[in-house]
């Protein structure tokens, strides 16, 4: 299982990531890339955080986990939750804890 961190993401802010849905690979864009407040645990492994990616499609999609993809980062499993829609599509949300 590959251990992902913040720093990976917020270097693609602003880019496309595929999601398979169903199939079909779906263009997501990461829209905000933060780190989640916490207290300091010993042995943590990484520091929490949450990513927001957009989505243009008419019909949200349930929250799961998706194969998810970008070029510099290759591919892995991501799970989303749908937490929002505005004029432009729907926002999903990773936490990584």
């Amino acid at each position: 299982m590959q251990l992902l961190r913040l720093d990976q993401f917020a270097a693609h802010l602003n880019e496309t990531f595929m999601v398979e849905i169903e199939n079909v690979r779906s263009p997501f864009v990461l829209v905000e890339a933060r780190p989640i407040q916490h207290h300091p645990v010993q042995g943590l492994v990484r520091s929490p955080f949450s990513l927001l990616f957009r989505h243009e499609a008419a019909v949200v999609f349930p929250q799961r986990i998706y194969t998810m993809s970008n070029n510099a980062m290759g591919e892995f499993g991501i799970f989303l939750v749908p937490i929002a829609r505005d004029k432009d599509g729907f926002i999903y949300q990773a936490l990584f804890n």
